[in-house]
């Protein structure tokens, strides 16, 4: 639990599996009812939270602890929603159900109690389920804050909306059935009867199945992940929702408000977000020559974007595409698809010039020749294909000629070709199999020259140095092998990923180069020292492509979380050994984080067969200690900061000393220590240093960081918290300190007898500033509660006054009881109050 401050005020265990969804709810004071504006106790808060365990469990947060568990549905629970008036509990199953349950205000407000031996109070009662069309799982559940309607997602791509009925129209409902009921009998009710079946009618309690009528059904373009209603609706056209879909896109719907009208009430889109981005996974990008564009496609889609401007200036619909590049002239790109169709795209005109049935089977990899005349495909039905980019005239405009991708030859493999690849010199062709192994063929003859055995699972992706000396091969065994285009030799072989390696490319003249991988990391190495230089997050997913511009100052990748990310060198001096101290100093400090958060705690306050341990890690609300690199250092930091002001503070301490055993006459030829740089670059004393210093950490994680400081510098810590309470400084982040260090230091310091007049000191003039504090609080809320009274004199003052010129309705009196009850009628004012 998270206070608005941004502190962690506490953790609740009890759940067995993920928490899906939680939801706050306040018990209902006696006088209040749900729509006045007092109708809340504030002191009361509880939290329900849903969970894959099947459990909905609800939570005290005055004692924090969990005061009801129920079992809600077969399987797991995945939503939860609690209806404005915060009466009625919606969940929501893997089995596709919805189930309502009623919150007992009463229950709430007098807390846990036997009603009879074995049997306490229930706060969650279960009312029925609610049907529903579909029986997929009920991904999500909302009320809307203000307008009768309930949403409910169950199924891939629409969204259930229902109306809530009022409480007048449900008793309507009521009775015109009970009279097709009798009509149906053939009987008439008299007279008498009439009035007795309204007040049965009137003490009928009312159907869950009645309160809940279909409404309409919200259908979207993709697969809905989430949505929410739009709270500050202009209300008389229809309510909006926002929905967000798992194709990279969102939308915005209107529902229209309930009429009677017999038409059946349709949705409408109101606003579409989806032109810039990709739907799905980018396979693959390709730079042109100058770097000037862009290609990255999808399955269905092939965007052509500005590198500079980062806009997109082209979309191409097309297959599902696994490989694309562009043709020499940076005028074409050349896609191939799953089917094994190469689709050749004119950019400037924006149509397709050319569909080739290349392969029966994935074109998994497509190179262009070096000498810029064709290209080579390799394809999984163990071709590999050479081209000629020729061109012919266009039977449209003959007097234009377009270009044509013409077969010249094949090479037959042994098996399924995975990517394919010339070297720069013109001399070799590059052809990883699926049976782990690399072939090298003479480019001209087409024979066979070297074989590359040694990856344990197939390559994915290879390249060839801009010297053609050295050959790197990327394979999902993440490994990366570095060969000698010579003799074949293998001179080195690096564990480079956690994941498949789906993409490496060289960077051009250098012998760097560049490997992406399913781990999400993009890692840059050195082929002759064999070193990683650096490596870079930044994706959310997969990364399943990676194209390096022919100047070597760029890169781009694409990955699954459907983003495309540009990579630039900065040309900025690097040193690898301190890259190295970094990660090996990140990597360190995320053991010991990890090490220091414990996992495998019994939950509650009785496990059987669980370990003997403290009773404070048997609870089920427990303080936040999740040690993360943050807190160790910001922990460093405040102990660095302590360290410097204790050696400013003991050179000041001295030179005082000093003075005092000089003569007055010669105390002036004496000069003062000279002071830490840190403290004259920042022009602050050394207890203003380390607060300062306090102040930067994050508030979550403070306490984390008090946590690990050492008994000694808690001892410090509490000298310069005397100082800034007697000061007047800082008396809220001081109070708050103490309070966590006092707690969690008890023993150590109850042993301590040399700390009673620190702490004694730091009690008064804490005390002292606090009183301030409460003085100067309790003057300004005099002084609002002041002002509060002048404007309610002035609202009565204008009310009699009206009175008396005319005369008052009864609906106009009932709106200004209102209004002043409610604080409402008036703009508000902005006063200056002085202290």
């Amino acid at each position: 639990m998270w206070l608005l401050r941004q502190d962690c005020s506490g953790s609740l265990r009890g759940h067995r599996d993920q928490i899906t969804s939680m939801k706050f709810v306040q018990a209902r004071s006696l006088e209040g009812t749900s729509t006045s504006s007092n109708a809340y106790d504030q002191s009361l808060m509880f939290l329900v939270t849903c969970s894959k365990d099947t459990f909905v469990k609800l939570w005290d947060l005055s004692t924090r602890h969990c005061v009801q568990s129920v079992v809600a549905h077969r399987s797991e629970v995945w939503t939860l929603d609690v209806n404005p008036t915060e009466d009625v509990l919606l969940t929501g199953g893997g089995e596709g159900e919805v189930k309502a349950w009623k919150i007992d205000h009463d229950a709430l407000r007098s807390g846990v109690e036997e009603m009879t031996p074995g049997q306490l109070t229930k706060m969650l009662c279960p009312m029925s389920a609610l049907p529903i069309a579909s029986k997929h799982r009920v991904s999500q559940i909302a009320y809307h804050p203000t307008s009768p309607f309930l949403a409910i997602q169950s199924h891939d791509k629409s969204i259930d909306i229902f109306r809530i009925r009022t409480e007048e129209e449900i008793r309507k409902k009521q009775a015109r059935r009970e009279k097709r009921a009798k009509e149906k009998k053939g009987q008439k009710p008299a007279v008498g009867e009439e009035v007795e079946m309204d007040a049965e009618k009137e003490d009928k309690e009312i159907q869950l199945v009645d309160l809940y009528t279909p409404y309409l059904i919200i259908r979207t373009n993709g697969k809905v992940r989430s949505f929410n209603f739009v709270a500050n609706d202009t209300g008389s056209k229809g309510v909006q929702i926002f929905i967000a879909l798992s194709t990279n896109a969102v939308e915005v719907h209107s529902i229209p408000n309930p009429s009677k009208s017999k038409e059946v009430p349709e949705s409408t889109r109101m606003y579409s977000l989806d032109l810039p981005g990709h739907r799905t996974d980018i396979r693959s990008v390709s730079l042109s020559n100058d770097e000037q564009l862009l290609a990255t496609a999808s399955n269905g889609l092939l965007k052509i974007w500005n590198v500079k401007s980062m806009q997109c200036i082209r979309t191409f619909e097309c297959g599902h595409a696994v490989c694309c590049t562009f043709l020499p002239g940076d005028r074409h790109a050349v896609v191939g698809t799953k089917s094994g169709d190469i689709l050749l795209f004119d950019i400037a005109a924006s149509s397709l010039l050319e569909t080739v049935k290349a392969h029966s089977a994935t074109v998994w990899s497509i190179d262009v020749r070096p000498d810029i005349g064709g290209l080579v495909s390799g394809s999984a039905d163990k071709d590999v294909k050479f081209w000629d980019i020729e061109e012919k005239a266009n039977e449209d405009l003959s007097n234009r000629k377009v270009c044509s991708l013409v077969h010249t030859r094949t090479l037959k493999m042994s098996d399924e070709v995975l990517a394919v690849k010339y070297s720069p010199n013109m001399r070799f062709l590059a052809v990883a199999l699926l049976d782990a192994t690399v072939k090298i063929f003479y480019q001209d003859t087409l024979k066979f020259f070297l074989s590359l055995y040694g990856h344990k699972l197939p390559v994915l992706s290879l390249d060839i140095s801009s010297d053609s000396k050295l050959i790197i091969t990327s394979s999902s065994d993440k490994n990366v092998k570095i060969w000698g285009m010579d003799f074949g030799d293998c001179h080195k072989s690096i564990f480079a990923h956690d994941d498949s390696i789906m993409k490496v490319a060289f960077i051009p003249r250098t012998h760097h180069f560049i490997s992406v991988s399913k781990d999400r990391w993009v890692k840059h190495w050195d082929a002759d020292k064999f070193d990683l230089i650096q490596k870079f997050d930044g994706h959310h997913g997969e990364i399943w492509a990676l194209a390096v511009g022919r100047s070597g100052m760029m890169a781009v990748t694409g990955s699954h979380d459907k983003s495309i990310r540009y990579w630039e060198n900065t040309g900025e001096a690097m040193i690898p050994w301190e890259e190295k101290e970094v990660y090996r100093q990140k990597e360190e400090d995320a053991q010991l984080a990890e090490e220091m958060n414990r996992e495998d705690r019994p939950i509650g306050s009785g496990v059987e067969g669980a370990d003997a341990i403290d009773s404070t890690e048997r609870t089920e609300a427990t303080a936040v200690q999740k040690h993360t690199a943050e807190s160790l250092m910001a922990s460093e930091k405040i102990v660095e900061a302590i360290e410097l002001a204790d050696k400013e503070m003991e050179s000041i301490r001295e030179y005082n000393v000093a003075l005092e055993k000089i003569p007055e006459s010669q105390r002036t030829q004496v000069g003062p220590p000279p002071r830490n740089p840190t403290l004259v670059a920042l022009d602050i004393t050394p207890e203003a240093y380390v607060l300062q210093t306090v102040e930067k950490v994050h508030s979550a994680a403070l306490y984390d960081a008090l946590l690990a400081l050492p008994f000694s510098q808690v001892v410090r810590m509490f000298f310069y918290m005397d100082i800034w309470a007697s000061k007047g400084t800082a008396t809220t982040l001081t109070s708050n300190m103490l309070s966590y260090l006092l707690r969690i230091h008890s023993s150590q310091i109850v042993a301590t007898r040399s700390l009673k007049p620190l702490l004694l000191s730091l009690r008064a003039h804490l005390r002292l500033a606090l009183t301030r504090q409460k003085a100067q609080i309790g003057y300004n809320l005099a002084a609002l509660k002041f002002l509060k009274r002048q404007e309610e004199d002035a609202r009565t003052a204008e009310f009699y006054e009206r009175g008396e010129r005319q005369q008052w309705t009864e609906d106009e009196v009932k709106k200004m009881k209102e209004k002043m009850q409610n604080g409402e009628g008036k703009k508000r004012k902005r006063v200056s109050i002085k202290t």
